[in-house]
């Protein structure tokens, strides 16, 4: 993956790529926005200050964009065009990332039609209280959601808890101060850290991961005061931690794998995190996921083959071949028998495990690489998410065939479905209109549907 580094983190977004100040120079009532540099000396958290202000007036709710509130709070009545105007400019000057220069004229031939006017999610909340901080441009794994009202991000220097009903933030972790394991592991290589910029994270049940710019690995136990293990899995230059994910192994155990860009997936036992297995591929390992049943491990990466090995042993079963650049994403179904790759290529390919030789269909997004991807508790939906404005999802019942398309503006920190599938999550990364919104599923019975 490109090596990307900036001193001033909140403000990672290349400035190739998007960024909101044609609003801010147009809005009277910025002073809201976040005000301190995480870079600066000062290592106190950004949470505090967030929360000192009184920023009521800029979140907004499902009946407020109903009485034609924009659902980002952006005033395009005080503007100098319109919204319909600025996505039209939006997409012709938008400049897709890649690493392999390719055609377009292929895919538009080999991708699914869609229709898009679907409405599966609807829009419940949008608040600009806590924001997503991306850290590289490339990877968007920022956002976790743990229930309908329970969602984790990486915020600054803070991993927060954000409680959808409550309407109520917390710092969960700071890790600009120094991070002190409070747990003692025999043969853990645990080890404190400071200043760790985050660049991947995973939430599952009450486990947090999160993975560091320079190959820190930080976990923590909701449960358990303090962070449990902490330490830095690799000492290149440039094996920044691109991807974590917590699975389980067919004993039961919970195992944590890592892939970094020195192209190693390791493996740890989340609990006495020990290093148990690490598995070698020929390039960068951009992400990884590990199949429901444990079984099997997709591996992403600087190339345009992704590949299918043993979560076990790391040996390689098959190949996926048809993307055009490198991978970023991925995610299974429930069912364990389709799992999905987003590229650089503007694509996700969705592939049958039981026959590579060719992907299932392709699906495309409007203007940006696929750097998100996630399939609904229940698989019935699948939401995958460019690097900006967009977030797809699909029916998957429908074969893929129907879906919605939500459109913002503003770089995507991550996306999240609820396990139980009633909501989801769309981290907003800006300096002026960083937000999280908050969509909850849309039932047939509509009397079922005020319930949630």
């Amino acid at each position: 993956m490109a090596q990307f580094q900036n001193q001033e983190l909140e403000y990672m977004i290349d400035d190739e790529y998007y960024d909101m100040t044609d609003f801010e120079h147009n809005n009277n009532n910025n002073n809201n926005h976040l005000q301190k540099n995480c870079a600066e000396d000062s290592m106190d958290s950004d949470f505090e200050d967030d929360f000192d202000q009184n920023k009521s007036k800029t979140d907004t709710s499902a009946e407020e964009a109903r009485n034609g509130k924009d659902i980002q709070g952006i005033p395009w009545e005080r503007l100098n065009f319109t919204r319909d105007k600025y996505r039209e400019t939006r997409l012709k000057q938008y400049k897709n990332y890649e690493n392999i220069p390719h055609s377009r004229e292929h895919l538009e031939k080999v991708c699914k039609k869609v229709d898009k006017s679907q409405t599966l999610y609807n829009f419940q909340f949008n608040t600009r209280l806590v924001k997503p901080t991306v850290v590289h441009f490339q990877l968007r794994n920022l956002l976790w959601a743990t229930s309908k009202h329970d969602l984790y991000l990486m915020q600054n220097y803070s991993v927060m808890h954000w409680s959808s009903l409550l309407k109520r933030g917390k710092e969960v972790i700071n890790v600009a101060m120094p991070v002190l394991p409070t747990l003692k592991y025999p043969g853990s290589f645990s080890r404190s850290l400071s200043r760790v910029q985050v660049s991947t994270m995973a939430v599952r049940d009450d486990l947090i991961v999160a993975g560091g710019f320079h190959g820190e690995l930080i976990c923590k136990y909701l449960n358990k005061p303090g962070v449990s293990f902490a330490t830095k899995i690799a000492d290149d230059e440039n094996a920044i931690t691109n991807s974590v994910d917590i699975s389980y192994g067919s004993s039961g155990s919970t195992r944590v794998m890592t892939a970094n860009n020195d192209a190693l997936i390791r493996v740890f036992d989340a609990k006495s995190f020990t290093c148990t297995d690490s598995f070698k591929f020929p390039w960068s390992v951009n992400d990884t996921s590990v199949s429901p049943d444990g079984k099997l491990l997709a591996v992403l990466g600087d190339s345009t083959e992704c590949l299918l090995a043993d979560a076990h042993s790391g040996k390689e079963i098959g190949k996926m071949k048809g993307h055009l650049d490198y991978s970023f994403a991925s995610a299974w179904h429930p069912n364990g028998q389709i799992v999905a790759t987003g590229n650089q290529d503007t694509t996700c390919r969705l592939w049958d495990v039981r026959n590579l030789s060719k992907s299932l269909m392709v699906l495309k997004g409007r203007m940006g690489a696929i750097r998100g991807i996630r399939f609904s508790g229940d698989g019935r939906f699948m939401a995958m998410a460019e690097p900006a404005d967009f977030v797809h999802v699909f029916d998957t019942e429908s074969g893929y065939g129907s879906g919605q398309e939500i459109d913002v503006f503003g770089e995507i920190g991550g996306i999240s479905f609820s396990p139980d599938s009633e909501a989801l999550f769309v981290g907003i990364s800006d300096r002026t209109y960083g937000s999280v919104l908050e969509f909850n599923r849309r039932h047939r019975n509509q009397y079922l549907e005020s319930m949630f």
